[in-house]
C-alpha cells in the first residue's frame, strides 16, 4: 500500500455495514463458534446459548431445514452463497435475513465460515439502490459525471460518454476544460465550484457545451448538481447530471424570435420602417446577413401584380453582424433584377422558399454584377418570398457567414414564418395608405366646413383627429338653428377610428340635424340616437364577416339647446364629459349634469338639465380626448381646461387656441372636438309676448297686438301677412286646444317670428281641401306666406311657429354684437 492511510466512514444505508449486520462464524460441521453482539441484538439469542451448538437446530425452524439445507448445500458448492433464509428468533418468530456467506480457511487447512446477516427488508432496498446506481451509469438516458474536490472526472456514464464522443475510461482523470472549449468549460466549472462550496444545488441550468473537436456544432445541455459527501459529512466532491436539450432551445429561442418578430415588426404603417424591423429581428438569431428586396410597385405603395417575375425589385433593408459582409450587399435604394437561375429568381418567379445550405457566393455574386467576393464570407443562403393575399411583394435573402453550420429545413421554416408576418405588414402598409386617403376624404365631407352664423351664439371650433392632422376619427361637432331664435350645440364621440368611425359619425350627425328639426328635447333626442346606434350595431353583426376594418358599435354625444330670449340653456349628455360653463367675470367651472349612459346601451333613461346663462357666458363643449389624452387623470384634466379657460374677457377663437396649445400635444392619441361658444341674448324690445283667453275675440285681439308692434317695428309692410298668419294660428288654437290660455310671441332679429303655444299636444298638418270644402285652407295659406313653420311640443303642450323674410328694404335687427 502506497500513500497515506484515508479514513472510510461506512455508509448508514448499507444493511451488511459494521454497525448494523450480524456477524457468525460456523466451524465445517455446523456448529456455531462465534456470535457478535449485534446478532443477539436481531435474534435474541446471547452467545452462551448458541456457542457450541448446530446452527440448524438453533437458528431455524424445523418447517425451514429442507429449504436451508439446500442452501448450505449450493453454498458448499460454490464456496460462498448470497440469499435469503428464514431465521427463528429466541422468542419463536421467524424472520428473513439476507445472508453473505464466504468459506475462512485457517491455519493446519481448517475451514470455517464466516456469515453476515442483515434484515431481509433492508437488505431487498439496499439491492435496490444498487440496482438504480447501476442503472444511472449504465442505462440512463440523462448523462451523469462525479467529480472530485478538484473537479476531475472520477465516473462518466454512457450517456454523458456519448455526448462528449469518448469512452467511460479515457474521461476518468481528466477535468471539463480538456472536453469542451474554453468558454464553455468556464461557465461549467464555476457552477460545480459555486456547488462544492456552497452546498447549493443547481437545478435545470441550461449551458452552452460546445466539444473541442466541434467548435462549431452548436448544443446546449441542461445541468443538474448536487455536493456528494460521505457519512460524516465530509465533502468528496461533486455529481452532475446533463441532459442534451440542443432541440429544446433552438426550439424555444425559435419560438421567442416570432414572439419578438410579433411585437417588434409592423409597428408602422410604413413599408420602409417595416422591412428594417424584420432584418432587426433576423440578425444575428437566425442569420448573419439579411436584406430585403420588394417589387417597385410594392415599394411606391401600388397593387402588386401577379408576374412579379420579371419585374425590378428594390432594395429596402439591409442588416449583417459585420460591416465587411455588409459592404457586400446591394445598397439600400437600389433597383436590381437578378439573372435567371439565381436562387432570388427562383423564389419570385415559383412563390416558394429556396434553402441552398450550401453556396458558391463569389459565383452567385459575379452573376449579379457584385464583382469578386472573398472565398468563404458567405456559405449558406435562405430566400424567402414575401407574399401576401397570393401575391408575391418580393422576398428576403438570408446569409450565414460566421457560423460554419449551413441552414437547415428548420430554419427555412422559421425564416418562411417571419416573412409571412412580415408580409402581412408590408401589405397592411401599403393598403392603409388607400384606405386612409379614401376615410380622410370621407371624413372632410361629413364635418360641417363652415359653422352658421347665429344671433344666440358666436362660436370657434377646433378638430384634431388622433395621430395628427391627416388622421381619420369619429369625433364630430355642430352648431344647428331652431325656431324661435334658438340655437343647437352638439358634440359627440364615435368608438374608433378610421373610415367606419367615420361613416358612423356622418350617419349620426345626419340624424341629430333631423332630429333637431322636429324641435325635440335634447333627452327626447338622446333617446332616439341610442335607438340608431343599437340598429347600426344589429347591421354590423350581421354583415361582420363582409365588413373591412374594427365594427363600431357605441357612441357618446351632448346636446343643448340654448334660448336666447329666456337665457336657459336645456343640456343632455350620453356617457359624455360634461360641459364647461365661464361667467361673464370669467369663473370657469364644470357644469354639473346627469351623466347618462352612452348611445348603444338599449333602454337606460336619459335627462335634461337646464342652466340660466347670463348673456357673453362662454360654454366649452368637448370629447373625453381633450382631458383624458395627456393626462392620467380626468379631474387634472378638467382642472386644467377651467385654468385655461378662465380669466378676462377674450374673443372665443383666442380661447380655443389657448385651450388647444396648452392642453394637446402634436399628436393627440384620441381624437379631439373642441366648440367654444358665447351667448348673446335678444333685446327685450325685440321681444313681444301676450297671453290670451281661449275665446272667439281672441283672433282679432291677436290680430290688433300684432299690427301695433309691428308699426311700433317699422314692419307695416309686413302686417297683412302677419296678421293672416296670427289670426290662422290663434283660430286653430282656439279650436282645437284643451280650454287653457293661448300664448302669441313675436320676435323681431334675422326674421320676424311668430309663435302661438297653446295646451294642446295636437299637431296641424297641411292638407287639401276640396271645392266642396268650408275650411281646411289655412295651413295651406300660412305655408305659402312664410319660409318656414313647424311645431315643437313642450311638456305643456306645443309651439306653432313661423318664420318670414323681412322685405329687401326693410332688413332685420340683430340681437347681440359679435365678438
Amino acid at each position: 500500500m502506497t500513500g497515506p492511510v484515508t479514513l472510510i466512514s461506512e455508509s448508514p444505508e448499507d444493511p451488511y455495514s459494521h454497525g448494523r449486520a450480524a456477524s457468525v462464524v460456523l466451524d465445517r460441521h455446523g456448529l456455531v463458534i462465534g456470535w457478535s453482539e449485534r446478532a443477539r441484538t436481531l435474534v435474541g439469542w446471547s452467545a452462551e446459548e448458541v456457542l457450541g451448538r448446530p446452527a440448524v437446530e438453533v437458528l431455524v425452524d424445523p418447517e425451514d431445514h429442507a429449504e436451508v439445507l439446500e442452501a448450505t448445500a449450493a453454498c458448499v458448492r460454490q464456496r460462498g452463497w448470497f440469499g435469503t433464509v428464514p431465521v427463528r428468533t429466541r422468542d419463536g418468530r421467524r424472520l428473513g435475513f439476507g445472508i453473505r456467506a464466504r468459506q475462512v480457511i485457517r491455519t493446519e487447512g481448517r475451514r470455517e465460515w464466516y456469515l453476515v446477516a442483515a434484515p431481509a427488508e433492508e437488505v431487498v432496498q439496499w439491492e435496490i439502490d444498487r440496482s438504480v446506481m447501476d442503472g444511472l451509469f449504465r442505462r440512463s438516458p440523462i448523462g451523469l459525471s462525479v467529480h472530485d474536490k478538484d473537479l476531475n472526472v472520477l465516473r462518466i456514464n454512457r450517456a454523458i460518454a456519448r455526448i462528449g464522443g469518448i469512452t467511460p475510461e479515457e474521461a476518468r482523470g481528466h477535468r471539463i476544460g480538456d472536453f469542451l472549449i474554453e468558454a464553455d468549460a468556464r461557465i461549467v466549472d464555476a457552477g460545480l465550484l459555486k456547488v462544492l462550496e456552497t452546498g447549493t444545488p443547481m437545478i435545470f441550468t441550461e449551458q452552452p457545451c460546445r466539444m473541442r473537436g466541434m467548435p462549431g456544432k452548436e448544443r446546449y445541455v441542461s445541468v443538474s448538481a448536487f455536493r456528494v459527501e460521505d457519512a460524516a459529512g465530509s465533502v468528496l466532491g461533486v455529481t452532475n447530471l446533463v441532459e442534451d436539450v440542443t432541440d429544446r432551445h433552438r426550439a424555444r429561442r425559435r419560438l421567442a424570435l416570432l414572439t419578438e418578430t410579433g411585437a417588434s415588426v409592423g409597428t408602422t404603417l410604413d413599408v420602409e420602417t417595416t422591412a428594417q424591423e424584420l432584418v432587426r429581428a433576423a440578425v444575428p438569431d437566425l442569420a448573419d446577413c439579411v436584406s430585403v428586396d420588394l417589387l417597385e410597385s410594392v415599394s411606391r405603395g401600388e397593387e402588386p401584380v401577379a408576374d412579379g417575375g420579371a419585374r425590378p425589385l428594390r432594395r429596402t433593408a439591409n442588416r449583417s453582424v459585420t460591416a465587411e459582409t455588409e459592404r457586400l450587399l446591394f445598397e439600400v435604394g437600389t433597383v436590381n433584377s437578378f439573372p435567371e437561375g439565381t436562387p432570388q429568381a427562383r423564389c419570385l418567379s415559383t412563390g416558394m422558399p429556396v434553402l441552398e445550405p450550401s453556396i458558391d457566393v463569389s459565383e452567385n455574386a459575379r452573376a449579379l454584377g457584385q464583382g469578386e467576393v472573398p472565398a468563404g464570407a458567405m456559405h449558406s443562403l435562405m430566400v424567402v418570398p414575401l407574399k401576401a393575399r397570393g401575391l408575391v411583394l418580393g422576398f428576403v435573402s438570408l446569409w450565414r457567414s460566421q457560423l460554419p453550420e449551413p441552414f437547415e429545413e428548420d430554419d427555412l421554416t422559421l425564416a418562411s414564418e417571419l416573412a409571412a408576418r412580415a408580409a402581412l405588414s408590408l401589405d397592411n402598409a401599403r393598403r392603409f395608405t388607400q384606405q386612409h386617403r379614401a376615410a380622410l376624404a370621407l371624413q372632410r365631407r361629413l364635418l360641417p366646413r363652415e359653422l352658421p352664423v347665429h344671433p344666440a351664439v358666436v362660436v370657434a371650433h377646433r378638430y384634431m383627429p388622433a395621430g395628427g392632422a391627416t388622421g381619420v376619427g369619429g369625433d364630430w361637432f355642430d352648431v344647428i338653428p331652431l325656431s324661435g331664435a334658438r340655437v343647437a350645440l352638439v358634440v359627440g364621440d364615435v368608438v374608433g377610428h378610421g373610415i367606419n368611425a367615420a361613416a358612423t359619425m356622418g350617419r349620426l350627425r345626419t340624424a341629430v340635424h333631423t332630429l333637431a328639426d322636429l324641435d325635440l328635447d335634447p333627452d327626447e333626442v338622446l333617446s332616439h340616437l341610442d335607438d340608431l346606434v343599437n340598429r347600426l350595431a344589429g347591421e354590423q353583426e350581421q354583415d361582420i364577416e363582409g365588413a373591412p376594418g374594427e365594427q363600431v358599435v357605441g357612441a357618446t354625444c351632448l346636446y343643448a339647446v340654448y334660448d336666447p330670449v329666456s337665457r336657459r340653456c336645456s343640456i343632455a349628455r350620453a356617457g359624455h364629459p360634461p360641459p364647461v360653463v365661464v361667467t361673464p367675470e370669467g369663473v370657469a367651472a364644470v357644469a354639473e349634469l346627469p351623466a347618462g349612459p352612452p348611445l348603444g346601451l338599449g333602454g337606460l333613461p336619459f335627462e335634461s338639465a337646464e342652466l340660466t346663462l347670463p348673456e357673453n357666458s362662454v360654454l366649452a363643449l368637448y370629447t373625453n380626448g381633450l382631458v383624458e389624452g395627456a393626462y392620467q387623470d380626468v379631474d387634472a384634466g378638467l382642472d386644467e381646461l377651467c385654468a385655461v379657460m378662465a380669466g378676462a374677457r377674450r374673443p372665443v377663437e383666442e380661447m380655443a387656441q389657448a385651450v388647444v396649445d396648452r392642453m394637446l400635444p402634436a399628436r393627440p392619441t384620441d381624437d379631439v372636438a373642441l366648440l367654444l361658444a358665447r351667448t348673446l341674448t335678444l333685446a327685450p324690445e325685440s321681444v313681444a309676448t301676450w297671453e290670451l283667453p281661449a275665446e272667439p275675440t281672441a283672433p282679432a285681439r291677436a290680430r290688433r297686438l300684432t299690427a301695433d308692434q309691428l308699426a311700433a317695428w317699422g314692419l307695416e309692410a309686413m302686417a297683412f301677412a302677419t296678421e293672416l298668419i296670427v289670426s290662422e294660428l290663434v283660430t286653430n288654437a282656439y279650436r282645437y286646444a284643451s280650454g287653457g290660455p293661448l300664448t302669441l310671441r313675436l320676435i323681431h332679429h334675422q326674421r320676424l317670428i311668430c309663435e302661438v303655444s297653446d295646451t294642446s299636444s295636437t299637431s296641424p298638418h297641411l292638407r287639401r281641401a276640396r271645392s266642396t270644402d268650408e275650411g281646411g285652407r289655412g295651413l295651406l295659406l300660412v305655408a305659402q306666406l312664410t319660409a318656414r313653420w313647424g311645431t315643437r311640443h313642450s311638456r305643456e303642450g306645443k309651439t306653432v311657429w313661423t318664420e318670414q323674410n323681412f322685405p329687401p328694404l326693410l332688413g332685420g335687427a340683430g340681437g347681440g354684437t359679435a365678438v
